[in-house]
């Protein structure tokens, strides 16, 4: 079982959300700490950097989140994960910017 920590960035995302994608991300967010090979439907690494993210549909919306595995690179061996921000897919600039933004938050931690 895997534990999530999630950060301010994360928090305010999920509260702004209505309580039907709420439960969306609520039952991924259970797979993602129960299940110990998590299918790529529910998390994929991003490629060319030390992340990943979380995927969630709900209708024709795609909503990322991305993560950090803490004690492991690689997020099948991760015993902690950190919910970094999330945000509504949209284009790829704007995912290029919501990874950049994600680098932040961490540099951000690791400061702390």
């Amino acid at each position: 079982m895997r534990k999530l920590l999630s950060t301010d960035e994360f928090e305010e995302f999920y509260n702004s959300l209505e309580s039907k994608t709420q439960e969306k991300f609520d039952y991924t967010m259970n797979v993602v700490i129960t299940e110990h090979n998590i299918s790529t439907k529910f998390v994929k690494k991003l490629v060319g950097t030390s992340l990943y993210e979380m995927r969630v549909s709900v209708g024709k919306n795609a909503y990322r989140t991305i993560l950090f595995a803490v004690d492991n690179e690689n997020i099948i061996l991760s015993q902690e994960i950190i919910l970094l921000n999330g945000f509504l897919k949209k284009s790829t600039k704007d995912y290029d910017k919501q990874i950049k933004k994600a680098e932040q938050i961490l540099k951000n931690l690791s400061h702390d």
